[in-house]
């Protein structure tokens, strides 16, 4: 066995080889005074080198290195020799005796079926950062050695298995570990702490996340939220429902790039800005370019996709923009799954962009699914090929919009230990029928001004609370909140206007709409004013009430009173 390659390692090797490698002189240089290498003589003051590592026997080299080593032979793997190191560490071994007996460090380590192999296949094997019992690590290789050249060399003397020729006839295992313990400790310092870090960031993430979601009259709703795997930092991933009032219903879906703790904590101001822009009640491309914005001022160097949609129900459709996010998913009653396409923006933080608000149908029956790219991206596959798959799985999957958030991810192979983050959002617009379609309820009349205005709307909404069976307090409540949104609207507004009364489960809605872009504001009226009294009455007697502009001009005023659970 050549032990060279050790003995570069060994302190103090390389300065005894250099001094002794002095001391032969090159036949090139001889010259008047110089003497044979061979017959060269120390001067009696010069202290006498310690010998060369290459001029050790193997088994002193061996003693001296630091590395546990140990020598085994047979199927039995008896031992044949340990060094210094080896039973400093472990104790004195007998030589001659099984593994399995006087070798119990072996099987605690898991050594002995590694032995094994090595010894059947001719081939070394090597395992990283074992524990032994007393707390120290070890990497540990093991290898084929010629046992009785082996045996010899390492100050054998006789048969170690016991038996007349033993040595000759059978191979051996030298085992070689090396004490790991302080860079074994140091990994798991560092894994402890990058563990830490990512339960903090998944705490932080899943606290930002809306811990329940509103659950608007018209929409049933579900999310689900699943974090990388441990082996992947936590995300800023994010979703939320927000009820606008009047019926409408918004929806955001984002994604902030990065990972960490700075990518949950700029998610969490993003879903905060979104909802109290989304109280403007503005189209979605706005929304968009104000959260552009405030994405820039946050962190330049730290962009998010994002989509936000408003569901209409009086329209039924789905308003959306989209700033370099996903594209939403709908399948309408008859099972035909529709991608939305343009308008697409840049994603957020980029600034300088106009983005565009485009539109999807959402009719009763219909469902439709946000997600973030961790759902269909791979590394292996194309992005269109996820959504596609998407698509796919999306078509098939019916029942409560938890059961087909469920079914979306498990179709995607999503697991504990996915390499993304994963938030899905599914909305589903059901289609009412018998009892449950009684109680939603749509009545409109268009207006076109004039003194006839008021009574005609008067009378209008009477008839329609009295056909719903509202009770008498409610219904006259209605019919006055009517009148006085429609006399602001003539006073205020322009034509064409319409009264649109609208009742669901929960509530009953009461808007009015005129070709006038002015929102009105509630204003506190003075004893002699003889107007600006309407918005106040309005405010006062309804549970909430507001105001919004319409994509196509003009604006919509709007409140809503609370239905008694008799109801």
């Amino acid at each position: 066995m050549n032990f060279t390659r050790w003995s570069a390692r060994l302190p103090g090797t390389q300065r005894r080889a250099a001094a002794r490698t002095d001391l032969v002189v090159s036949p090139d240089r001889r010259g008047e005074g110089s003497v044979p290498a061979a017959r060269a003589e120390r001067p009696a003051d010069e202290t006498p080198c310690a010998p060369a590592v290459d001029d050790l026997p193997t088994r002193e080299v061996l003693d001296r290195i630091p590395a546990l080593v140990a020598l085994v032979q047979g199927p039995e793997h008896r031992i044949a020799y340990v060094n210094d190191a080896y039973a400093a560490a472990f104790g004195a071994r007998p030589v001659g005796e099984p593994a399995r007996e006087a070798l119990p460090e072996l099987e605690e380590l898991g050594l002995l079926p590694l032995l094994d192999q090595v010894l059947r296949s001719r081939k070394p094997r090597t395992v990283k950062s074992r524990k032994a019992a007393g707390g120290r690590s070890y990497t540990i290789t093991c290898t084929p050695v010629d046992i009785s050249a082996a045996a010899e060399a390492a100050g054998a003397s006789g048969p170690v298995d016991g038996k007349a020729g033993g040595a000759a006839a059978r191979g051996g295992v030298l085992v070689f570990a090396a004490d790991v313990t302080d860079h074994a400790e140091a990994a798991e310092r560092l894994r402890a702490s990058e563990r830490r870090q990512r339960e903090t960031a998944v705490t932080l993430q899943r606290s930002l996340l809306p811990q329940e979601l509103e659950q608007p009259d018209d929409l049933r709703i579900a999310a689900v939220y699943h974090p990388g795997g441990t082996e992947a930092a936590v995300g800023g991933d994010w979703y939320d429902v927000i009820t606008l009032g009047g019926g409408r219903t918004a929806l955001v879906i984002g994604d902030v790039m990065g990972r960490g703790v700075r990518a949950a904590a700029v998610m969490g101001q993003l879903r905060t800005a979104v909802r109290a822009y989304a109280r403007l009640d503005l189209p979605p491309h706005e929304v968009l370019q104000l959260l552009d914005g405030l994405a820039a001022e946050i962190d330049a160097n730290q962009i998010a996709t994002c989509v936000y949609a408003v569901h209409d129900p009086n329209e039924g459709r789905l308003m959306y923009a989209s700033a370099g996010h996903l594209p939403i998913l709908v399948r309408d009653e008859n099972g035909t799954v529709l991608r939305t396409d343009e308008p697409t923006g840049p994603p957020l933080g980029t600034g300088g962009w106009m983005h565009a608000s485009g539109s999807v149908p959402l009719g009763p029956g219909s469902t439709a699914v946000l997600y973030t790219d961790g759902l269909v991206e791979r590394r292996d596959a194309d992005l269109d090929e996820g959504i596609a798959s998407l698509e796919q799985a999306l078509a098939g999957a019916t029942g409560t919009p938890q059961v087909v958030c469920d079914r979306l991810v498990r179709s995607a192979g999503v697991t504990a230990d996915h390499d993304d983050d994963v938030a899905v959002l599914v909305l589903q617009h059901p289609a009412r029928t018998g009892s449950d379609g009684e109680l939603f309820r749509n009545a409109a009349l268009e207006l076109l001004g004039g003194v006839e205005a008021a009574p005609r709307a008067r009378a209008f909404a009477s008839g329609v609370l009295t056909s719903w069976r509202f009770p008498p307090e409610l219904h006259d409540l209605g019919v006055l909140a009517a009148s006085e949104l429609v006399a602001n609207s003539l006073q205020h507004g322009t034509p064409p206007m319409r009264l649109r009364l609208r009742r669901t489960d929960r509530r009953l809605i009461v808007e009015v709409t005129d070709g006038d872009d002015h929102l009105p504001r509630r204003r506190h009226a003075e004893p002699a004013d003889e107007s600006g009294r309407g918005i106040a009455i309005v405010a006062t007697i309804a549970s909430s009430w507001g105001s919004r502009r319409a994509p196509g001009g003009g604006k919509s005023v709007w409140c809503e009173f609370v239905l008694p659970r008799a109801s």
